[in-house]
């Protein structure tokens, strides 16, 4: 493929990694649990201007107006597995989009209830329940989409386990206006709340499964796989489910997330073949790559503390590193930590909470938007991308690193 050609053809320094793979090496991959957020006792009682001021997510740094809308799909063709008792598993998705035109209504970040539960499981207190609700975002709810037939890749964005779809809403918007479609799954019962049209909500069924041992994380890699391709066949297939799919290039569909839904996109690109590329962003390999290798492009992209290869909590990396084949990169974050590659930490610092970051949340929004769309345009539109070639003077936060080396500069 043409992007494969641009790739291959780079010419790149001694340190970087991004580049594509040589052949696998014999071994396992080991897997291992993703990281904790903050303990809540670190969120708790943030200062009273918090209280006042509506928080708010960054302009967005494409030329488009970005539209949204939620849709809420049913698959009859499977039984939900956390549910023992049903015969379908239902899922809400939210869709960003290029828009028409800017103006109507401004899309909610979340709904009040999903405010609440997400402010009560992270221990926060002393903010009114509807706090994360009222946060400013950029997208005009159900917007006319803009575009020529088949021409606007698509990217499928899984959050971390136990988060809302919400929390990346920050970089899923800033896509949009670059000229993706982007959809975010809330991918039912592995989340703190899924409210669905009439106001039903599902809690987090699968926090309550003990042990979280690697049955369980097998368990939900192969969920949200399946839940990935059943999205990819309700907006792509010959029924679609959404009014602006046919803007969508199904030759041209990414997939990645953060924590467990970044480790999910190695079991998505392993099962589907639509899928093209994918990144694990902070996320520990839960979904280990096999032996017989992963030849699809795939972005590491973490924080330098924990994913400096062989540091703290790297070892399943490695292990994936060995195996992937095609094109990759190992990029780390210095001051980063496992939340500021979402809106969570951007919000949190918004509200004075401690997040145990020493980057900045803004300037972690900026590096995540940047180098996702970077992967993105090299791998579907062909488009050469300097910024993955070396060290960028324009981010010194971030590290390429040399894996053989154990080495991040």
């Amino acid at each position: 493929m043409r992007h494969m050609a641009i790739a291959a053809g780079l010419l790149l320094m001694a340190i970087t990694s991004c580049a594509p793979a040589s052949a696998p090496a014999a071994g396992s991959a080991a897997v291992d649990r993703p990281s904790r957020n903050p303990s809540p006792d670190a969120l708790a009682e943030p200062p009273k201007t918090a209280r006042d001021g509506a928080l708010s997510l960054p302009d967005l740094t494409g030329s488009q107006p970005v539209g949204t809308t939620s849709l809420h799909l049913t698959d009859t063709s499977r039984p939900d597995p956390w549910d023992a008792g049903s015969k379908s598993r239902e899922l809400m998705v939210s869709l960003w989009y290029p828009a028409a035109k800017a103006g109507g209504q401004a899309a909610p970040y979340m709904s009040v209830k999903e405010s609440e539960l997400t402010l009560k499981n992270a221990g926060v207190t002393g903010v009114p329940a509807d706090l994360l609700a009222r946060t400013r975002t950029h997208a005009f709810s159900d917007a006319p989409p803009v575009g020529k037939a088949r021409t606007l890749p698509l990217v499928v964005l899984s959050p971390g386990f136990e988060k809302t779809r919400s929390s990346l809403t920050g970089l899923a918007e800033d896509l949009a206006s670059r000229g993706y479609v982007v959809a975010a799954i809330s991918h039912t019962h592995e989340n703190i709340a899924t409210v669905f049209p009439g106001g039903r909500v599902v809690t987090c069924t699968a926090c309550q499964v003990q042990p979280h041992d690697q049955a369980f994380w097998d368990k939900v890699g192969a969920t949200r796989a399946d839940d990935v391709s059943f999205v990819l066949d309700q907006l792509t297939g010959p029924r679609p489910k959404w009014k602006g799919s046919r803007l969508i290039d199904p030759d041209r569909m990414a997939m990645g997330g953060h924590s467990a839904g970044g480790a999910s996109s190695v079991a998505a690109l392993l099962k589907d073949p639509r899928i093209k590329a994918g990144m694990n962003i902070d996320g520990l390999a839960i979904v280990p790559v096999p032996a017989s290798g992963l030849s699809k492009p795939f972005l590491l992209l973490g924080a330098q503390a924990t994913r400096t290869p062989g540091g703290q909590e790297s070892a399943s990396w490695e292990a994936a590193w060995r195996h992937l084949t095609g094109w990759k990169c190992w990029l780390v974050v210095a001051g980063a930590e496992h939340a500021s590659f979402t809106d969570i930490s951007l919000l949190g610092e918004q509200a004075g909470l401690d997040t145990g970051a020493t980057l900045p949340a803004a300037r972690s929004m900026e590096i995540t938007r940047a180098y996702v769309a970077a992967f993105l345009d090299l791998h579907l539109r062909g488009t050469p991308q300097p910024l993955l070639d070396r060290a960028s003077a324009r981010y010194p936060e971030v590290k390429v690193c040399a894996v053989e080396r154990k080495s991040c500069a």
